[in-house]
């Protein structure tokens, strides 16, 4: 019986989406199907490595899973290569017999009010990536030596994330894997009221019980719960809120806020409710000095759906430092379908949908938040990536035997690692990873952290480089 040939697959963008996907296919019973990872930094992990809080690191503990798939003999990870840039479309298409787009939602929604573009302030992305060592946001300049007073706009995890690592003390922060020049300002930060504003009530919130709970157990900051506030915001029915566990329990949490005797801490949380910002006010020095808010009221749109409504009552709180954090979006891949309104691109059960038609476009699939949007945790990403996997499955591997490819895929494997490096040469491998992991922990072990983040392109791809036999980089690092 002849040998079935390979069914490659490139995967775009090393997020927890992307490796669920590869992790999936690789499963393939056959044993036919090799993935190609193509990533934009010299790093895996998406924001497991630049969105996970430096102070949760159980959570990024889940790349050991993530590695594992990496060490598959049929896998590849090609890092430092722009998709658009390096290499389009059509090449892939070419090459490969299915592409997976995996892209994520990269960028913050906007408020679109006046004055969103003050110096002061900020995408809760930029901050995020800023003190997670994110080579995009390294040189993000946030004043913390100056504002007294933050304001966060948002009421989901990533907005606690923000308001709690202004609250963490050095030493806390000391002995986590933030990049260091965010320890540093953050060590001289004069941020000692945050206030957390959200649309809707606490019914509606987004957070998880667990960072809830976590603010409150913060050593250096007071939670603050205006009780009366709270319970107008609650006067409202909201069914559906009230049959899911998770804000039941956000709501008892909050109570419990509110009951507390602030301990006199150096910092305060204030947690506020049913409040839309609606202009930000520049002082005299033309940077950010005010957040004027409306308040909103909780209307019955019908089927159980309610919708925040603004109110004529308008206040102000002074503010130094603003971050939104109201959402992410996806952005659009050259050559690739994409839905503005959503940020998404369009697919139907995980396969890339032609936006006229709506009909599938064959060898073109989506995971992750570039798929459905922002939402869920972590391991919502693993029956996502599922679901596009069985859709490949079905697609090129029915009952076990090969259908029509949707592209003839010419080459080999050898062809299309020579195509990227010729458009790459700085392509970083799995490999060359590994060398900028092993120098970080080298550096945190020396420090007594679990890592020390190397934070430029510039310098991961010379550590890549260093070890790398197939990079036209190594020459000039050796002869440099």
């Amino acid at each position: 019986m002849t040998e079935q040939p390979p069914i490659r697959i490139a995967v775009i963008g090393s997020g927890p989406a992307g490796f669920y996907a590869a992790g999936h296919l690789l499963k393939d019973s056959t044993g036919r199907v090799e993935v190609d990872m193509l990533e934009r930094l010299p790093t895996p992990w998406g924001l497991v490595r630049s969105g996970v809080a430096p102070d949760h690191p159980k959570i990024k503990s889940v790349t050991r899973i993530y590695e594992k798939t990496a060490e598959h003999p049929r896998f590849r990870f090609f890092g430092n290569i722009n998709f658009g840039e390096h290499v389009a479309r059509e090449d892939l298409l070419a090459h490969f017999h299915a592409i997976v787009y995996a892209t994520g939602s990269p960028v913050d929604r906007p408020l679109g009010i006046a004055g969103e573009d003050l110096p002061g302030s900020h995408p809760a992305t930029d901050f995020v990536g800023w003190y997670n060592g994110h080579p995009d946001h390294t040189n993000l300049e946030v004043d913390l030596d100056s504002a007294e007073q933050a304001v966060v706009i948002g009421n989901g995890n990533v907005a606690l994330d923000v308001a709690r690592m202004l609250c963490l003390t050095h030493a806390e922060l000391a002995a986590t894997d933030i990049a260091d020049h965010a320890l540093e300002v953050l060590e001289h930060s004069r941020v000692c009221e945050i206030v957390v504003v959200g649309r809707r009530g606490p019914a509606q919130a987004a957070f998880t019980n667990p960072e809830l709970l976590e603010l409150g157990e913060l050593s250096d900051a007071d939670v603050i719960v205006d009780a009366d506030e709270l319970e107008r915001a609650l006067s409202v029915s909201d069914p559906a809120s009230e049959a899911s566990a998770t804000s039941r329990r956000n709501v008892e949490i909050l109570r419990s806020y509110a009951a507390r005797k602030p301990a006199g801490h150096r910092k305060r949380v204030h947690l506020r409710f049913l409040l839309s910002p609606v202009a930000l006010i520049a002082g005299a020095n033309g940077r950010l000095e005010g957040v004027e808010l409306v308040r909103n009221e909780l209307q019955d749109e019908g089927k159980g759906k309610l919708r925040a409504v603004a109110t004529s009552e308008h206040e102000t709180i002074p503010a130094g430092l603003l971050f939104r954090a109201i959402g992410y979006r996806g952005i659009p891949l050259p050559g690739v379908p994409f839905d503005e309104r959503g940020g998404i691109i369009p697919s139907s059960g995980g396969r890339v949908t032609d936006p006229a038609s709506g009909e599938p476009l064959p060898g073109e699939y989506v995971v992750g938040w570039i798929k459905r949007g922002p939402s869920g945790v972590i391991g919502t990403n693993k029956k996502d990536a599922q679901q596009t996997v069985d859709a490949i499955f079905a697609d090129l591997l029915p009952d076990g035997e090969e259908r029509s490819s949707p592209s003839s895929a010419s080459g080999d494997r050898d062809a299309v690692e020579a195509l990227l490096r010729a458009r790459q040469p700085a392509l970083v491998s799995y490999e060359g990873w590994t060398e900028i992991d092993s120098h970080e922990r080298a550096l945190g072990e020396s420090a007594g952290r679990p890592r020390v983040k190397v934070t430029t392109i510039e310098e991961m791809l010379h550590i890549a480089a260093a070890e790398d036999p197939r990079s036209e980089q190594r020459d000039e690092v050796q002869s440099g």
